[in-house]
């Protein structure tokens, strides 16, 4: 399907008064930001470049807590959105605390992951090829099932079945680039971006919400696209858009890492 067949116009439609009345990005980091796993100095530079320029900006992510722990301190964000929703972290420099909002509390979380470890077993031995994604011991509320990130790519037949088999226990399921997120409770990555937001920044997103760009690239940015009407999808995103109800309202010419580079630079313009 055509990004034309699915309404998304080019980056360079979007018109020179909502460019300039950006406040802040929001970008998953997956094949968004990072390019094949990896975060390319041009696309680090083009963070820093936006916060430098006075945007907000804020990775929302399923990577795990303890990358979310690193990425906080250690990139030039304002704070980071993880496990597809479950939580928030911002490091306050001044204070030198981060400070963690999660959604479910540390006895609920604890109760979760044996059970969430016994139906990573069981997807395991029933989908042959799948493996734990390879930051799982890192995660706080999810269960993260790999199916092309480390291993050979899996059949979307394959995908499928691993996210019937989650929700068949009652979780909710998102599939990004590379994994299979799968977790109890109906949190998503909308949610806690709106908590952040409020709590953090005192910014009403609802009222605000045409100031601020999301980039994303697979079906787990799904809300976010659906939300956000300058939302933008980063030009690997097209294989996905069967899957996406709402697509992004704009798209950029080049994939992944190198396709946010593009955004911000055609932000800063």
């Amino acid at each position: 399907m055509t990004s034309a067949g699915r309404g998304m116009q080019p980056l360079a439609a979007m018109p020179a008064a909502v460019r300039a009345g950006v406040r802040g990005v929001f970008a998953d980091i997956d094949d968004t930001i990072t390019t094949h796993g990896t975060l390319t100095p041009e696309a680090y530079a083009a963070l820093a470049r936006l916060r430098r320029a006075g945007r907000l900006v804020i990775p929302i992510t399923g990577r795990p807590a303890g990358w979310c722990d690193h990425i906080a301190r250690m990139w030039p964000v304002d704070a980071v959105v993880g496990e597809n929703g479950a939580f928030f972290m911002r490091y306050d420099r001044a204070r030198r605390r981060l400070e963690r909002r999660f959604i479910v509390s540390d006895g609920e979380r604890q109760a979760q992951r044996a059970r969430l470890a016994a139906i990573g077993q069981a997807i395991l031995a029933a989908v042959p090829g799948t493996a734990l994604a390879s930051d799982q011991h890192y995660r706080e509320c999810d269960l993260a099932i790999d199916f092309c990130e480390d291993v050979p790519p899996l059949s979307r037949a394959e995908v499928d079945r691993i996210v019937a088999m989650m929700q068949a226990q009652g979780m909710s399921a998102k599939v990004s680039s590379i994994h299979v997120n799968g977790w109890f409770g109906t949190y998503d990555k909308l949610g806690m971006t709106r908590t952040l937001l409020g709590e953090v920044f005192a910014v009403d997103l609802d009222r605000d919400r045409e100031h601020y760009v999301f980039a994303g690239d697979s079906p787990n940015d799904a809300p976010m696209f659906g939300y956000f009407p300058h939302a933008v999808g980063v030009a690997n995103v097209t294989p996905f858009l069967d899957r996406i109800a709402t697509p992004p309202h704009y798209i950029t010419t080049r994939e992944a890492g190198a396709g946010f580079v593009e955004l911000v630079d055609f932000l800063l313009e």
